[in-house]
């Protein structure tokens, strides 16, 4: 079982005073296209890139490694595809097993009433788009075929990847989880290792 509570914060950044040389021009996609980001501006570990498979692991397989800020996609082919992530801050972040339940492209973004009891004035909804807290693509984590609450998602806050800023969810810049929707099937298995940071653990029968 897992606490659910601490995932239920919507948290934002103020954006840097350069936020929008961060935008580099767009990558096209329905019914938005995705601003495509300046990777030179993040750290080299940070942008998305093949690498030799570093363990042994199933195709269709993710691995997130949050002390590391990184999220590593297995193919199964002896290569993984590893991205940079945005983590939970402390106190909002987890560990464990789960599996991608459902993906949604350009979601739409629902606060819980938790959420809005903290912070009243959050819409009751915010429909899919460039300004919704979700990005351009989510993909959802269920355990036992229960939603428990936790997304990989994108961000219009790109300067965040690699911080420990999140709520407790998996930030991604939207143009690389893009290429993870592409890339992942319903039933992957996601595993979350969390050394220093977590205040959640999610049941490792999963």
């Amino acid at each position: 079982t897992i606490q659910l509570a601490s995932t239920e914060t919507y948290h934002s950044v103020e954006p840097p005073d350069d936020a929008d040389q961060w935008y580099v021009g767009s990558i096209p996609d329905e019914p938005y296209d995705i601003p495509k980001i300046d990777r030179s501006r993040l750290r080299a570990d940070l942008r998305r890139e093949t690498v030799s498979a570093p363990e042994d692991m199933p195709a269709n397989t993710i691995v997130v490694d949050i002390d590391n800020r990184h999220l590593f996609y297995y193919p199964g082919d002896g290569t993984a595809i590893r991205y940079g992530i945005g983590v939970g801050r402390r106190g909002f972040s987890w560990q464990g097993n789960a599996s991608i339940g459902r993906k949604s492209a350009w979601p739409d973004w629902i606060p819980t009433a938790n959420m809005r009891a903290l912070i009243p004035n959050l819409p009751a909804s915010m429909e899919g788009g460039l300004d919704s807290p979700l990005g351009a693509r989510a993909l959802y984590l269920y355990q036992n075929g229960q939603d428990i609450l936790f997304r990989i998602h994108g961000t219009n806050e790109p300067w965040t990847i690699g911080e420990q800023v999140s709520s407790g969810c998996v930030r991604m810049l939207n143009e690389d989880v893009a290429d993870l929707y592409n890339r992942v099937e319903i039933g992957a298995k996601v595993i979350l290792r969390n050394s220093k940071y977590a205040s959640a653990r999610i049941s490792q029968s999963e």
